[in-house]
């Protein structure tokens, strides 16, 4: 592997790494020092509003709706989440933030925005583009192995 793809590689590597350990530690503070990085991902798949259905929020997150199902629980006990019927159709469940729910939302997003501004204000203009393209191949990559490992295609 020449120097730039190492340099490459260690930076991704670095990346991921950090991302899962500093956003998971710090958004554990306060009245959602009980929550998971999974638990987070799983608000954030929901979001304010009036709430998703629960295959809706399995797809966008990329998990079964038996493993959805097992966080869901988690954080209905941890207070923000709640599960409710449709006045349309009582067999549809939705799931939706509570008050405390939307707060650790807000938390997240926060989070992200810190770390969007941070990149932006080290980047110039000219090379936004670039960048975006660069995370679109990324997010592409993944998105590839993530249909050959749900498909049985890994090695």
């Amino acid at each position: 592997m020449d120097e730039s793809r190492q340099i490459i590689n260690t930076l991704l590597v670095e990346l991921f790494n950090d991302i899962l350990a500093i956003e998971g530690n710090a958004l554990k503070i306060g009245e959602f020092e009980d929550l998971t990085m999974i638990e987070f991902h799983v608000l954030e798949a929901v979001g304010p509003g009036e709430g998703k259905t629960m295959s809706e929020t399995a797809r966008k997150l990329g998990i079964t709706i038996g493993t959805l199902t097992t966080t869901v629980n988690r954080l209905i006990r941890k207070g923000v989440v709640e599960r409710l019927k449709t006045d349309r159709d009582r067999r549809i469940v939705l799931v939706r933030l509570t008050d405390k729910g939307v707060r650790a939302f807000r938390h997240h997003e926060e989070f992200h925005r810190e770390m969007i501004e941070s990149l932006y204000e080290s980047v110039q203009p000219q090379d936004n583009e670039v960048l975006i393209n660069s995370l679109r191949e990324i997010q592409a990559f993944f998105a590839r192995k993530a249909g050959e490992y749900r498909k049985g295609q890994h090695d």
